[in-house]
């Protein structure tokens, strides 16, 4: 991808934190590559080159500073200039811990390996393999540096199957062994064992508006799953054969989140977490991009000046999500999260944590082939829906693996009961989809009546007029959505919010 070097020299020499992540800059006097607030003595405009990803940097022979850490980088919105298949793959790959290999991968998105080869040199520079290990090898470098858990571990956890192989790829990049790295942990945390707590970090480019996605996360928390309890935000997970409970703070002066992961089981997930978490929280979204997209219509631009750092509350699983939303058609969030406790309760499974508490876990699309959703509170036509979709997404009709927008509208819309505001309000919430609208919203439909802009109750608008408006919003037309909510001048808890 091209880079301004122009923006970039002036963004570094600034260390302006609104580009971390944006872009890295390799040093070709010392062979190191760096964030751009990095701390050191920035280097002759001459002496550097700029890369748009740290796997770009990698592959070109440069390794990580381990000063300003390029691990700990925020996710770049660059990622969003490449062609849909690129984005699709890379979503691919950081939803497995495994390495998946380039045919595979080629195969799930419908296309050959060799035409995938070439969008990623076109769009990445490099190979969908270099990639992998890029990021996998950051990822290993973070925990080495932030946890206690054995390096072998560790290169479990990274997705390197082989520590033998883990070992090579990390010397590659690093130009050091794990062991090394590890020497220079800060000394005083005891090695980590079955059940402890783990520490993880996530950055974020500021600003984030943490007590606005943390009051939209508290309106429909499902009891024993999740809960927010003042800044603190917790839920249940369950991945692979592992079993516990996520914690997660905001650290502002930091601009990063805090995640205690405790539990028990095998599998190593906690890359996963990573990955889910940052989805959640949306903390890879390119805000600057997305308020000067949206600014331009004045209802927009007002609530954006009222909520700086706005962020798409996203889904810990897809498939969980989908269910709540089905639930929630044309009922208040209340109920919905109510009849949501009792499918928990009636089919989920629960487990003990570590504090001794009971947690539940939302039941998967297995545990629900054979069931019948009666006794919930649910009219027949919505039982039906329910084991359609759970049908549906057993024998593969349902795919939640990154389709575009159209095809998954495509794919949901096919099943009974389920229109196109179910179908766009999964892949806004469930998928993270951020040109996702659901134009016959009634909450959308309020703030855009006639007076809705003056503060009044006007007359509704029509779907077609909202669609029309927000084609000036796309690509973002979800966030635009999210702030159209937000404008309303009273809660309303009606069914554009399960």
């Amino acid at each position: 991808m091209q880079l301004d070097p122009a923006i970039c020299s002036s963004a570094r020499l600034a260390r302006d934190r609104r580009f971390d992540g944006r872009f890295f800059t390799a040093v070709k006097t010392t062979g190191i590559f760096c964030r751009p607030i990095c701390p050191a003595r920035p280097p002759l405009e001459r002496n550097v080159t700029y890369f748009a990803t740290a796997a770009e940097a990698a592959n070109a022979g440069f390794r990580p500073c381990l000063r300003c850490r390029p691990d700990s980088a925020p996710g770049s919105p660059a990622w969003g200039l490449v062609s849909t298949t690129v984005q699709r793959a890379l979503k691919l790959m950081r939803s497995e811990r495994e390495v998946q290999s380039v045919e595979v991968l080629a195969e799930r998105l419908g296309v050959s390996s060799r035409y995938l080869r070439r969008l990623f040199a076109e769009y990445l520079g490099v190979s969908p393999l270099a990639v992998w290990q890029a990021e996998r090898a950051l990822f290993a470098f973070r925990l080495l540096r932030d946890t206690a858990l054995p390096i072998g571990d560790i290169a479990f956890e990274a997705g390197f199957n082989s520590l033998r192989r883990f070992n090579s790829v990390f010397k590659q990049i690093y130009r050091r062994t794990p062991s090394e790295v590890r020497r220079e942990r800060v000394a005083g945390e005891a090695p980590g064992a079955k059940g402890a707590t783990v520490r993880l970090y996530l950055d974020y480019r500021p600003p984030l508006d943490w007590p606005q996605l943390l009051a939209f996360f508290s309106a429909r928390a499902l009891a024993g799953v999740e809960q927010v309890d003042g800044e603190v935000y917790r839920r249940s997970i369950a991945l692979e054969q592992f079993r516990g409970v996520l914690e997660v703070r905001h650290q502002p002066d930091r601009h990063r989140l805090e995640v205690k992961v405790s539990g028990e089981g095998s599998g190593a997930v906690l890359y996963l977490v990573n990955q889910r978490l940052r989805r959640l929280f949306d903390l890879d979204a390119d805000t600057d991009e997305i308020a000067a997209v949206l600014s331009r219509d004045p209802l927009l631009a007002a609530q954006l000046a009222r909520s700086p750092g706005l962020r798409l509350p996203g889904a810990w699983d897809p498939f969980e999500y989908a269910l709540r939303a089905i639930l929630g058609q044309q009922i208040s969030v209340a109920a919905a999260t109510t009849i949501a406790g009792r499918l928990v309760a009636r089919y989920g499974d629960s487990f003990i944590d570590n504090d001794g508490c009971e947690q539940w876990l939302f039941p998967t699309a297995p545990q629900l082939a054979d069931a019948q959703f009666d006794g919930l509170g649910l009219t027949r036509a919505r039982a039906q829906t329910l084991r359609a979709f759970v049908a549906a997404t057993l024998d593969g009709r349902v795919n939640f693996a990154e389709p575009e927008l159209g095809e998954w509208c495509k794919q949901v819309t096919a099943l009974p009961g389920i229109g196109d505001w179910t179908a766009h309000y999964i892949a806004m919430r469930g998928l993270s989809m951020p040109d996702a609208f659901p134009a016959s919203d009634l909450g959308i439909l309020q703030a855009l009546g006639s007076e809705a802009e003056k503060g009044g109750d006007g007359e509704k608008a029509k779907p077609k007029q909202a669609l029309a408006r927000a084609e000036n919003w796309r690509p973002w037309r979800a966030y635009g959505a999210l702030l159209l909510w937000q404008s309303l001048a009273a809660t309303r808890n009606t069914g554009e919010a399960q």
